[in-house]
């Protein structure tokens, strides 16, 4: 036998191989087994479960996560009366600064990418801008940055649902960041003084019906291919769909289909960057599903989707963690910096 055919790798071999590049899947995790677990050895086969997703694909579906379908629903019903208002009210309430981050978001104005030269960005927003209106909120407390809220006679119970959503999800994402911990052989509380000063933003989403042909353009999607700055992002869709996660090994986006019940939960950069990329932060975007309406046209309905972005503490440095490889492939980072300087470029 040859040098040649030796140094080959078998039929089955590559077989093998092809279908570990070519498959992708984001697994649903009954997250009742963490919370709820009888035995600390039930708890953590289901952290290391996420973990494992994490380090794959870096996102999962996470089903009896303790957010009650009633919860989510008021919370959608009240996202859609806001987008309903009419412009001159959302526009009085402008996103104006991302120290803030908080504030309406019109049609066109952001342009999510992995770019980061704002020439470069603002070129890809005139050619081929976000075709989606948000509402962005952070924690109501600050003494500096203050939410942009609509008046309770304009939006009735608006603020109260929000801000009680925005209780909920960073309690959940305590305990998601909890399951992390264990997962990577860290003490299940390592990130708890992490991320108790909840600087976290809760986006509402709008994607209004638009003719198909108008997002034709090159580049062009609902939101563009990105990944997501914090820790976590808790992802609550509707039943139109169109969020695709890219494949790392072949390169191609797969559709993240709405399961209902679940959450999607998705890495961010900085718990990427915080675990030395051993857990994988994935490109994904929003496409449009298209409707057929002429012979010749298609109409791309309207989505809701609501986005719980799960960041560290401002003031918290990101280190790469010690058991997450032996040589750091990221210098420290302090959040705030990281977060607002990747939004500065996003926005106009």
């Amino acid at each position: 036998m040859s040098l040649t055919a030796l140094a080959r790798p078998s039929r089955a071999l590559r077989l093998r191989l092809t279908r570990q590049l070519s498959s992708f899947s984001i697994p649903v995790i009954d997250f009742a087994k963490f919370r709820s677990a009888e035995s600390p050895e039930g708890r953590k086969q289901t952290a290391k479960d996420i973990v494992n997703a994490f380090k794959e694909s870096g996102f999962v579906y996470l089903k009896n996560h303790g957010v009650t379908p009633a919860e989510v629903q008021t919370v959608f019903q009240k996202s859609a009366e806001f987008f309903h208002l009419p412009s001159d009210v959302k526009n009085g309430l402008a996103w104006e600064d991302p120290r803030s981050n908080r504030g309406f978001v019109k049609v066109g104005r952001e342009r999510v990418t992995q770019a980061t030269d704002p020439a470069e960005i603002a070129a890809l927003r005139e050619k081929a801008p976000d075709y989606k209106e948000t509402m962005e909120i952070g924690r109501d407390w600050d003494s500096v940055w203050k939410n942009q809220w609509p008046s309770e006679t304009q939006a009735p119970g608006f603020k109260q649902n929000m801000l009680d959503f925005y209780e909920t999800c960073h309690e959940l994402h305590v305990h998601v960041m909890r399951s992390v911990a264990i997962g990577l052989d860290l003490k299940e509380h390592f990130f708890d003084s992490k991320i108790d000063e909840k600087c976290h933003n809760l986006r509402l989403l709008s994607y209004p019906a638009i003719k198909t042909s108008l997002l034709k353009n090159e580049g062009q999607a609902r939101a563009g291919a990105h990944s997501d700055y914090g820790t976590l992002t808790l992802l609550f869709q509707d039943s139109v769909g169109g969020l695709e996660v890219k494949n790392p090994h072949t390169g191609e986006f797969v559709p993240a289909t709405p399961i209902p019940g679940t959450i999607v939960v998705n890495v961010g950069d900085l718990l990427a960057r915080w675990s030395n990329d051993v857990l994988r932060s994935t490109l994904h975007r929003v496409v449009a599903p298209a409707e057929k309406i002429s012979e010749t046209e298609s109409l791309t309905p309207a989505r809701q989707s609501i986005a719980f972005f799960c960041n560290p503490n401002f003031s918290a440095e990101v280190s790469c963690l010690p058991n997450c490889g032996d040589v750091a492939k990221y210098p420290p980072v302090n959040t705030e910096d990281y977060i607002v300087g990747r939004l500065a470029v996003t926005y106009t």
